[in-house]
């Protein structure tokens, strides 16, 4: 039997940014090796984060994945 239950990963990058001296997405993309373009679609919840890159963000922020990456199921 399947499990119709929806799954949404939404995040609090822009957040995060905005806490940290209003890091510009560029910024952030620098830190974490990817390009502007990944963290616009990111934190449009367009596009999700591979483990390793939500543990680098994660990092950049001294915080843990979870705070900043919420899984939800509806």
């Amino acid at each position: 039997m399947k499990n119709n239950v929806e799954k949404i990963l939404d995040n609090k990058i822009a957040e995060y940014r905005f806490k940290n001296n209003n890091m510009s997405q560029q910024e952030l993309a620098d830190l974490v090796g990817v390009s502007r373009q990944t963290i616009i679609q990111l934190e449009k919840n367009r596009y999700n984060p591979s483990l390793l890159l939500a543990y680098s963000i994660a990092k950049v922020f001294k915080a843990i994945i979870e705070d900043i990456f919420i899984f939800e199921e509806e």
